[in-house]
């Protein structure tokens, strides 16, 4: 919008009338500002009301990770430093220093707990990496579905299924700097 000179106003692009049927009538509107070539908000665009949505437990003894950094993470306001394993109601510190040293040694606390784990999400630091398929097979052939993804992603998934009610583990090895 330009000013006009001489009087200080904006100048706006309308449009031709339009015509609207009501009825078996039909009506001229009057002229109506066209919205197009327009790169800044107007109007009621510059008011609208924003929302925000905050994830928080349901209750006390469900796990929730809140950060997470090269130290090790923040769960239920607890710091964790280094590797850990978070598993429905408790958390402990897993013995992987990297992606290489999962084994079905360092997984195999998954599968044994009671009640059964749904899902194992595993976090395998700044980048996916692939697992042993022989690992994998183990663990769904003992019922534990595994999600590997970066660290923070699996932590997000991993709050999603917890607050989902699923019974969901979660293996968390640190993002680098």
């Amino acid at each position: 919008m330009a000013p006009l000179a001489p009087l200080g106003l904006p100048l706006m692009r309308l449009s031709a009338p339009r015509l609207v049927k009501y009825g078996s009538a039909m009506a001229a509107h009057a002229w109506q500002q066209s919205r197009s070539h327009r790169l800044q908000p107007t109007g009621d665009e510059l008011y609208e009301k924003t929302t925000v949505t905050r994830i928080e437990r349901d209750s006390a003894d469900m796990m929730f990770i809140e950060s997470y950094s090269s130290l090790g993470f923040i769960i239920n306001g607890d710091r964790i430093v280094g590797p850990c394993a978070v598993l429905p109601r408790s958390i402990l510190q897993w013995n992987v220093a990297s992606h290489r040293d999962i084994s079905l040694e360092s997984l195999s606390l998954f599968h044994l707990l009671v009640p059964k784990i749904e899902i194992l999400v595993l976090g395998t630091g700044d980048q996916v990496e692939r697992l042993d398929p022989a690992i994998a097979k183990f663990m769904r052939q003992k019922g534990v579905a595994i999600e590997i993804q970066d660290t923070p992603n699996a932590c997000a998934t991993y709050n999603f299924l917890t607050s989902e009610r699923r019974v969901t583990a979660a293996a968390l090895i640190p993002v680098s700097d």
